[in-house]
């Protein structure tokens, strides 16, 4: 079986018996692809590769300036694929097991402080009603952002809400999470009056949680772009995604005295240290306060 056959299979088992996404499946191509253009004809059959062509790759890719995160992307694709060789067709040892890689950046998430939390929250009730828009329709879309800061759920959770997922009488939240993993996660006040509210003005009783105004469930997409509207009405001077939301909405629990293991299972996060970067973000927001108010700081 020559190189390019052995790529073959392996993208193929991916896809097949990995069940793994299109971007996946193309992310793992081009990373064998790039490797082999870099040793050109010098490259000896993936099955003959040695320690010191990653090495030498790894040295290149750094020189070149690529991102740690885009290299790791990289390295990760060329173990998992001698991985694969290890076991499905006889290599001896994958010639990755001891290359280094430079660690991972890990940057801050952006958040949104607690005024322009409200801004962003009031704009929906606030701007002038399209002609051809129902009258729920801003209602429904101050009811979306407002669950969205209250729970902290990912895009995808929140678009897949159905109306009986909702518990009312105890104020809380069916969410189905990463892995078919299900959680309960309450709902602040002022975000299940919104879902009431809207409920009541579209006549909206089961089926999609939010829906359009041709009573279709709200796609991913859609429930995107009518963040950007609203954002692009407010004075918040910089892009506001849904995932920022999530960062938000567990930043402001961590500010505000909420331990970290119940902020990981609001969120939803298997592992522990996947929530810490929020603590990091809460130090840095102490210091900058620190750093402003005390007289003495600078």
């Amino acid at each position: 079986m020559d190189d390019d056959q052995l790529i073959d299979r392996f993208v193929q088992f991916h896809e097949v018996e990995k069940n793994s996404s299109p971007r996946t499946l193309r992310n793992y191509s081009q990373a064998l692809t790039a490797f082999q253009n870099f040793l050109g004809d010098k490259f000896p059959g993936w099955k003959n590769c040695i320690p010191d062509d990653f090495r030498a790759y790894l040295f290149q890719c750094m020189k070149d300036d690529v991102s740690r995160a885009t290299i790791r992307l990289r390295f990760s694709a060329l173990r998992s694929f001698y991985k694969y060789l290890v076991h499905r067709h006889g290599l001896n040892k994958s010639p990755l097991n001891d290359i280094q890689l430079p660690k991972a950046e890990r940057k801050l998430p952006i958040v949104l402080n607690q005024k322009q939390i409200v801004e962003l929250l009031e704009i929906p009730l606030k701007l002038e009603l399209d002609k051809q828009a129902p009258n729920w329709l801003p209602i429904r879309d101050s009811a979306i952002l407002e669950l969205f800061y209250s729970t902290g759920m990912r895009l995808s959770e929140l678009a897949s809400l159905n109306v009986d997922h909702v518990d009312t009488p105890n104020d809380c939240v069916k969410v189905l999470g990463k892995g078919g993993k299900e959680r309960i996660i309450p709902i602040g006040s002022y975000a299940m009056k919104a879902i009431q509210k809207y409920r009541s003005e579209a006549e909206h009783y089961d089926g999609a949680l939010f829906i359009s105004k041709l009573r279709k469930r709200l796609s991913t997409r859609s429930i995107g772009k009518l963040l950007q509207k609203y954002l692009a009405a407010s004075t918040i001077p910089f892009n506001v995604t849904p995932h920022k939301l999530r960062h938000s909405f567990a930043t402001h629990l961590l500010d505000n005295g909420a331990d970290l293991r119940s902020v990981q299972s609001l969120l939803g996060h298997a592992s522990l240290s996947t929530t810490q970067i929020y603590t990091h973000v809460t130090k840095e927001r102490l210091k900058d306060a620190y750093d402003e108010s005390h007289p003495r700081a600078k």
